[in-house]
């Protein structure tokens, strides 16, 4: 198995997977610039170390706090069914519960932590806002907090967007973003259709929740996203994503195929909630020679796999792609919330007051964000995340080879994941994926789950994890999968 040296990973029994490291043994943890001292993190177990539980509160007090959760929060509540933890102290990768325990976070806010829980350069700039009297809530009013984030955000951004951009603050989450870009499209091109993807994810309210795959209420026109593992059209690869930017084509040129031209193309590149589908870099190309050549504005939804994430600053840098619009959220606020839209400065043609919202001047968010872009970009943390990833899904792709569960392994930089199937016929394994949600978390390591049928555990860590925290969290689920596999019903 891999081995931490302190990071409290569980050395069980089983067949050895290759190494985070090309020399093939485990590294010296190698934290990336500015990183900090995670709290150390227990295997499970309590922190005896630290004179007692959290915050005061011990196992009866966390107890008490889940009851009354239940009893009081509504049902469409997600993560604390699947995570019953009450988190009271946390940095870098770990979290302490209220009951003492510490766990390995590799959710990191479904993806929002960049940095990490409460990274220095992040509590610096709220504190910096904090005492400097400056107002708190400004509408859309300029501040020098906003202008700083702005001046920023355009420096990490694609140079040919950043020479010509717009940029719309909406409210504060990425869905919010997703309806602005949709609103924007359909008055700048004074068209009202479309295309979106199989598997996309892109919020919860309603115009993207219709863009998404498992809207009930069908209203876009749906394309093929490709895929290796289940590819709709059966051969995977080079040859799966060319025909699906064939059927694209088809639709749109083909005068009975009931696709009028649409006003927009939004995409993924990386499907996050899709189950970890990575865009291939040509296919991506392909659509957007696509779009452009039709007068189709390209969206790229950057929520999940901006700021580093994927290995590179956006997502569609991988492929040399310029989009239209680009959709911002989750990391830009540094861990607070903070939603975008970046467009081409032709398609800025709707009225004031097209799209507003109360809570759109959000400073400690802007300043936390701006500190955050400042950090990867400086310190090169895509390009960090973009090579412990490749060395991440070596090693799990060897774990793969020894647990036929295991149907795939795949994702970019450090958004990872790993779809579990029933080894006698293939489906997606949902009852044997939940067990491995729940050996990770009783392991002390936090994961979810994604895919069409949420079978696909997610691993979207900080971009701040060292060499030794990986180590750490790929042996808990090296020893988490043969567990719950162990409890699989034959």
């Amino acid at each position: 198995m891999f081995e931490a040296q302190s990071g409290g990973a569980v050395r069980a029994g089983g067949p050895t997977v290759v190494a985070l490291t090309e020399q093939g043994a485990a590294a010296a943890p190698v934290p990336p610039p500015g990183a900090q001292a995670p709290l150390v993190p227990a295997q499970g177990g309590r922190g005896a170390e630290s004179g007692g539980p959290a915050g005061g509160a011990g196992a009866s007090g966390a107890e008490g706090i889940l009851r009354r959760q239940a009893m009081r929060e509504s049902a469409a509540r997600t993560y604390a069914r699947s995570l019953p933890i009450v988190p009271v102290r946390a940095r870098g990768l770990t979290i302490e519960g209220a009951d003492g325990r510490r766990y390995l976070d590799c959710l990191s806010g479904a993806g929002t932590l960049a940095l990490g829980h409460n990274h220095p350069v992040v509590l610096e700039a709220v504190r910096g806002v904090l005492d400097s009297g400056a107002p708190l809530h400004v509408l859309d009013l300029a501040t020098p907090v906003k202008d700083a984030f702005t001046t920023e955000l355009f420096a990490c951004l694609p140079p040919e967007l950043a020479a010509d951009a717009r940029i719309q603050f909406c409210g504060p989450a990425g869905t919010d973003a997703v309806e602005a870009a949709l609103k924007l499209v359909r008055t700048a091109t004074g068209r009202s259709g479309l295309l979106a993807f199989t598997g996309a994810y892109h919020g919860m309210t309603a115009g993207a929740l219709g863009a998404s795959g498992g809207a009930p209420d069908v209203r876009v026109t749906r394309l093929p996203f490709p895929q290796d593992h289940r590819c709709p059209f059966g051969v995977g690869g080079p040859e799966g994503a060319r025909l699906g930017a064939r059927w694209t084509e088809s639709l749109l040129d083909d005068p009975k195929g009931g696709v009028p031209t649409p006003a927009a193309m939004i995409v993924e590149p990386v499907q996050g909630e899709g189950g970890v589908l990575p865009a291939p870099d040509a296919w991506l190309r392909r659509m957007r020679e696509i779009t452009e050549a039709r007068g189709i504005p390209l969206i790229a939804d950057e929520v999940q796999t901006g700021v580093g994430r994927t290995g590179a600053f956006w997502g569609v840098d991988h492929a040399g792609v310029v989009p239209d619009v680009m959709v911002l959220s989750k990391a830009i606020g540094g861990s607070l919330p903070l939603a975008v839209i970046v467009y081409r400065s032709d398609l800025d043609v709707w009225a004031p007051g097209a799209h507003a919202g109360t809570f759109r001047g959000n400073q400690l968010a802007m300043a936390a964000g701006t500190a955050t872009l400042a950090h990867v970009r400086k310190n090169r943390l895509a390009e960090r995340a973009g090579a412990l990833g490749e060395r991440m899904l070596t090693a799990l792709r060897g774990l793969a080879a020894a647990h036929p569960c295991i149907g795939d392994v795949r994702g970019r930089g450090l958004m990872i994941g790993v779809e579990l199937v029933d080894p006698d016929t293939g489906a997606a394994a949902q009852a044997l994926a939940a067990a491995v949600r729940q050996e990770c978390l009783d392991r002390g390591l936090i994961v979810e789950l994604g895919g069409r049928h949420s079978s696909v555990v997610r691993l979207l860590p900080p971009l701040t994890i060292t060499d030794e925290q990986a180590s750490a969290v790929l042996d808990r689920l090296a020893d988490a999968i043969p567990a719950a596999s162990a409890r699989r019903p034959h």
